[in-house]
């Protein structure tokens, strides 16, 4: 199976979206699909390492949506959903049986009521059994939902994020499917926020004309498998040459480790800029509050995910212990679906809203929101493009807040367009569709297990399970 063809990389500070649209009058239908199975050996150098995942090699189970138009270069909608290596091809497994749903299907009927669609994809009885909306079929939904969306975004010669900057807010409610959250949020009070926001949203775009929308951090520099001489060297360099000033660490090894890192990182950057940690998962609840206090001595902003994603309560407890240290609590990249942050969020467990845009079922159920900061979660290849557009939407079109996103440039020379960031911000992308299309060249040397990489000594070490 071929990949799309690969398209030149269009400027991201022109004002203007790039012009890669079919004819408006043609009926675009979709024809058929092709699944890629991408993993990155970012084991290698231990870039994804944190206390919970020592070896991430981070992967892309890839879809790409094959359409009848005939002009523009074959529209076509790429959109994947991530994880860290084996079980991959389990979400390509999951991202096949969804995509079934739409062969045959309009985009015009897909895109005209998409909470309706969303609805429609998630309703295969089957399938939501060994779901339901959770788990390896909602990665697969996930992929499968933000191929359309950026299917509907080249088609219109937009990005994303300005197909929903341009929607009328009773346009944006109907691409969110309320079950299960109407006793948190009704569609009225959605709309209500919506209007609110839209009475100032000129003014916010201009700051996403002049790439002043989006602040950045990295994660970048944190990996716990790094020495501290390469962390040290990598804040150093992102300070200066991209003008990061706020940075994340991770943390959950041994205590006086996590101590060593956080005291040669405020050497570096100083208690003006900011910090922050993240343990992954590995502490439980008494854990996490003692661990966190005994770091309080270097004033992290927030802790990401100091226990189970699942345990909301266990989140309202060491959030309330780890307010009179200042520390705020975040959580997301695991949180399944909407109905779990719904709880979250009432329950007031969490201090920062961390969606993921492959985790929850794309674009459509990212939208709930408590008036706390959404900080998106963005560590793998290709997160950080697909959330650029999230945290546009949320600035834009719903809070009118400017609110953090993780940047990791990890293999970023495998998407055709790569985010940018300078003078810490996100440089605002302008190509049409969700900038999640992988390279030509990426797919042959990386598609798992018949790529060039994983058939070459070094892949073969890793595949063998001598590199772990």
């Amino acid at each position: 199976m071929s990949p799309s063809t690969e398209q030149g990389t269009t400027p991201r500070n022109n004002g203007s979206s790039s012009s890669h649209h079919a004819d408006a009058s043609e009926e675009v239908v979709i024809t058929s699909f092709e699944v890629h199975d991408l993993r990155f050996p970012t084991s290698l150098d231990q870039s994804g390492s944190d206390a919970m995942n020592p070896a991430a090699d981070y992967s892309a189970a890839y879809i790409i949506l094959k359409t009848s138009s005939s002009s523009s270069n074959s529209l076509r909608g790429h959109g994947f959903a991530f994880t860290i290596g084996r079980g991959n091809d389990l979400v390509c497994a999951a991202a096949r049986h969804v995509a079934e749903r739409l062969v045959g299907k309009t985009l015009a009927d897909l895109t005209a009521n998409m909470g309706q669609t969303w609805r429609y994809l998630v309703s295969d009885s089957q399938l939501r059994w060994v779901g339901p909306e959770k788990g390896v079929v909602h990665l697969g939904l996930s992929a499968c939902v933000n191929a359309l969306w950026d299917l509907w975004a080249r088609f219109e010669g937009k990005p994303v994020w300005r197909l929903v900057a341009d929607m009328a807010p009773e346009e944006v409610v109907r691409c969110i499917d309320f079950r299960y959250i109407v006793d948190a949020v009704t569609p009225d009070e959605a709309l209500g926020i919506l209007r609110s926001a839209a009475e100032t949203k000129a003014e916010r775009l201009r700051d996403a004309e002049t790439n002043t929308a989006v602040p950045a951090y990295t994660t970048q520099a944190g990996w716990l498998g790094y020495s501290d001489e390469k962390m040290v060297r990598l804040m150093r360099t992102m300070l200066v040459e991209e003008g990061l000033t706020k940075f994340k660490l991770k943390v959950g090894g041994d205590i006086e480790d996590d101590k060593r890192r956080l005291r040669i990182a405020r050497e570096v950057i100083g208690y003006d800029n900011m910090l922050m940690v993240d343990a992954n998962q590995v502490w439980n609840v008494p854990e996490a509050i003692d661990k966190m206090v005994q770091l309080a001595e270097f004033k992290p902003y927030f802790i990401e995910e100091p226990t189970s994603p699942d345990d909301v309560l266990g989140h309202a407890t060491i959030r309330q212990a780890l307010k009179p240290y200042g520390i705020k609590v975040a959580t997301g990249e695991h949180c399944q679906n909407r109905i779990m942050f719904k709880q979250l969020l009432q329950a007031g467990a969490i201090d920062i809203c961390q969606i993921d845009a492959c985790r929850l079922g794309g674009v459509n159920e990212a939208d709930l929101r408590f008036n706390i900061p959404v900080v998106p979660h963005s560590g793998g290849i290709g997160l950080n493009e697909y959330t650029q557009h999230l945290a546009l939407i949320d600035y834009l079109c719903v809070s009118g807040n400017k609110s953090l996103l993780e940047h990791i440039n990890s293999f970023h020379e495998v998407i055709t367009h790569p985010v940018q960031v300078k003078d810490g911000y996100f440089v605002t992308p302008w190509e049409a569709g969700y900038s999640v299309e992988y390279k030509a060249s990426a797919i042959e040397e990386y598609e798992y297990p018949n790529g060039r990489f994983w058939n070459s000594p070094e892949g073969l070490k890793i595949r063998n399970g001598e590199k772990r």
